[in-house]
């Protein structure tokens, strides 16, 4: 009936005078652009139809598109009705004269709109079936837990609950709720029992894994950090840290990692971890391959030093410093930051500063990063320098930080406009030594002018 009563408007529109043209395209245009939202509505009023798929003259989806000599597309049976029953020869979208009747079916166009038409079809057929997709996994969920630990078959079993955890946060909040989260530390801690059965080692590779990938709150009471947060969860990680392959490792650091950031103690670790674990996170901390871990782990042992000094001695005996140092000239901004601070939380201890300035690069790779990298480097640099010169400053040291222009870096701190806690503590260092450090031969000029004048002050 629609489109009945579009073609005798049209008709209409068509036989009016020449001088009526614009008259004519502007009903014609209203007509375009008002009834397809209705004809939409009409039809069905959840379909929302691409523009290019409707006919101009219906305002309906084309089932067999064909163009006519103007470039216009239409469906089939209307621009037939159009040019044969109601004998015009004009186009109706464009009001031009048409000389050839002939129609050309658009092909591409019809399989867009076949292409768009299945796609529709899929979308409402998997709404329809999610409700009872997650029903289907949440009873296969709750078998494979049922059965889980006492199944000899577990490494498969805790695979097969990985497989279902993959398929989003609504089926992982639906573990953790189901108690999914005990279970696997309950496999987790049978490493301490049976560290020696390969069985239960991979096992406890998969359930970290799988613990990997569960969402966290980054809030103390959430009870399943609670859980991991346990000293015996705690010892079978660092264990499979130490010992597991190079994807469970990474598995536990990002566990680890989730725990600093809900504000873990790890004052645990300092008392009852030994070198051993120590040398593992520094080994992540200079992988290159997976940098993810690498930052991980950076971040993880920042919390370690910071929580506890016991922890940085044995940070010390694992070789931290040399490593740190080494990695330091080709970090990015982020893990300069981060390395630099771990060098001043080391550096705070007796221990720290002699096994820095026992390295050849230490304070020249310091003094290359002294304002290169950013206002947070910089700032962490200083401190560093300050604990060298003011607890350990030796000829050697003081010599060591004029040869390798930290000190040309200091002055130029100071002729930063404003004033800065960074700018009070290069005038102090200043004060401690500058007398000591105008006497070397190699010390410029213009900085023993400057350094006179502060002096003076």
């Amino acid at each position: 009936m629609f489109t009945q009563l579009v073609m005798a408007v049209l008709t209409l529109i068509c036989s009016t005078p020449h001088f009526l043209r614009k008259l004519r395209i502007t009903i014609y245009e209203t007509l375009h652009n008002f009834v397809p939202a209705s004809m939409a509505m009409e039809k069905n009023p959840s379909m929302d139809f691409p523009q290019e798929f409707r006919c101009p003259i219906s305002m309906e989806l084309m089932k067999d598109p064909v163009t006519i000599s103007t470039g216009v597309t239409y469906e089939r049976k209307n621009i037939e009705r159009w040019f044969y029953i109601y004998k015009k020869n004009i186009c109706p979208a464009t009001m031009q004269c048409i000389e050839s009747l002939d129609m050309t079916p658009n092909h591409t166009l019809k399989r867009l709109i076949l292409a768009w038409r299945n796609a529709q079809s899929v979308d409402q057929s998997c709404s329809s079936s999610s409700e009872g997709r997650h029903s289907i996994k949440h009873d296969e969920l709750m078998a494979l837990l049922g059965t889980i630990e006492s199944t000899p078959f577990k490494v498969s079993c805790l695979k097969k609950l990985k497989s279902v955890l993959e398929m989003g946060n609504e089926i992982q909040a639906d573990f953790k709720i189901s108690g999914g989260v005990e279970v696997l530390v309950r496999i987790i801690l049978q490493i301490l029992v049976e560290s020696s059965d390969f069985i239960t080692f991979r096992a406890c590779e998969e359930a970290l894994g799988m613990l990997q990938l569960l969402p966290f709150s980054e809030e103390e009471d959430d009870e399943s950090i609670q859980l991991l947060m346990k000293p015996e969860c705690m010892k079978s990680m660092a264990i499979m840290l130490q010992r597991g392959s190079t994807e469970a490792r990474f598995c536990t650091i990002s566990i680890f990692q989730k725990m600093a950031n809900a504000d873990y103690h790890w004052n645990y670790v300092a008392q009852d971890q030994g070198i051993e674990f120590f040398k593992s996170l520094l080994e992540i901390i200079s992988d290159e391959i997976c940098t993810k871990a690498s930052s991980c782990a950076l971040q993880v042992l920042l919390g370690i030093l910071d929580a506890s000094k016991k922890s940085r001695l044995k940070a010390i005996e694992a070789g931290a410093v040399c490593t740190l140092i080494e990695l330091l000239p080709d970090s990015n901004r982020s893990k300069c930051e981060k390395i630099m601070q771990l060098i001043k939380l080391i550096c705070e201890c007796a221990d720290g500063r002699l096994a820095f300035i026992e390295h050849d690069l230490g304070i020249a790779a310091i003094s290359k990063k002294l304002l290169t990298v950013s206002d947070a480097a910089t700032k962490i640099g200083v401190k560093i320098v300050w604990l060298l010169c003011n607890f350990h400053s030796t000829e050697r040291v003081l010599e060591e930080l004029l040869v390798c222009g930290t000190v040309k870096r200091l002055v130029a701190l100071l002729h930063i406009s404003g004033r800065s806690t960074t700018k009070d503590r290069v005038v102090k260092i200043f004060k401690l030594h500058s007398g000591r450090w105008r006497r070397y031969p190699c010390f410029p000029c213009e900085l023993k002018d400057y350094l006179g004048l502060e002096n003076e002050s």
